[in-house]
């Protein structure tokens, strides 16, 4: 469903020049419910936009199906936005117009991209269990109320991708894990590939898997053993998930800086294969050599 290689994002103003994205790599497959972490500043939330058409890629290959964004025309990418994609933001004035009722807002998408259907907004209000206020206003909705009308509204125009910029980070711990069963339920029977980006690390348990980024590049995945479908994840543990750092086509990988901290590397390192195993160490002189981290030989574009 998503194919990114190298992917690059520069913010230019006359003064400064911000480097977001720095040569991002990640393959989601269709029908993936998936999670994206990272501190501030990391380039996820970029990345969500550059997925959402909002932002354009400055170099390196980002494709969508049959999109490919970094080629695409102004003209194409209305149609892409209209027809393949929608998003869910974290406030909820980006997504919803105060004066209208739950129902209304989910049908003026539909109606401005001339495909009205009255009878699957509605609907889509009965998936996120707010069939009971369709014609409330939204000043008489919950916080959480107004997400999962969020929700409804960015499945109007029947997208094959959902991308969520932190869904939870304005609800208390009850409605986020609402809001999880939804996307659960939505990925389960719609098969809409869901991509989320979160702070929330108790919302990872609640998803197949998750991708960390930092400094504008994947650093490690993590693969959930059991990824929890009713809601009862409660966090993120080693015990759940099986982490792998990510290769590149070209064979690169980042190691975890804990990792380089832990055994005084910094700049060089050595590396030997013992026929079963890559070792990475500090040169010798620097660290002793018990110091070694094993990884294993890489299997299927990741290393653990």
């Amino acid at each position: 469903m998503i194919t990114c290689e190298g992917l690059v994002k520069i913010y230019k103003t006359d003064e400064i020049e911000v480097v977001a994205l720095q040569g991002l790599n990640i393959q989601i497959d269709a029908g993936e419910l998936m999670a994206i972490i990272g501190n501030s500043g990391s380039g996820k939330s970029t990345f969500l936009n550059i997925l959402g058409g909002l932002d354009r890629p400055s170099a390196g290959q980002v494709k969508v199906g049959d999109w490919d964004l970094l080629k695409i025309t102004d003209k194409q990418l209305v149609d892409y936005k209209r027809h393949t994609v929608g998003f869910i933001w974290q406030n909820n004035a980006r997504n919803l117009v105060s004066y209208l009722t739950a129902l209304e807002n989910v049908e003026m998408p539909m109606m401005l991209s001339g495909k009205y259907d009255p009878a699957y907004a509605k609907q889509l209000l009965e998936w996120v269990g707010l069939s009971h206020r369709m014609n409330n206003k939204l000043q008489e909705l919950s916080g959480g109320e107004q997400q999962r009308v969020a929700i409804a509204i960015s499945l109007a125009n029947r997208p094959r991708l959902l991308l969520a910029d932190e869904p939870t980070g304005s609800v208390d711990t009850k409605t986020a894990d609402m809001i999880l069963s939804i996307f659960q339920r939505l990925n389960k029977e719609l098969g809409v590939t869901i991509v989320i980006v979160t702070h929330d690390l108790s919302m990872a348990g609640k998803v197949g898997r998750v991708v960390a980024i930092r400094d504008g590049m994947t650093s490690s995945e993590f693969i959930a053993r059991n990824p929890s479908i009713d809601g009862t994840a409660t966090g993120f543990t080693s015990e759940d998930h099986e982490e792998y750092v990510v290769l590149d086509r070209a064979g690169r990988l980042q190691v975890p800086k804990a990792y380089l901290t832990a055994l005084q590397i910094d700049g060089k390192a050595s590396m030997e294969f013992d026929g079963e195993k890559i070792m990475i160490k500090a040169p010798k002189g620097l660290a002793a050599d018990e110091d070694a981290a094993p990884i294993t030989s890489t299997v299927g574009g990741k290393a653990k």
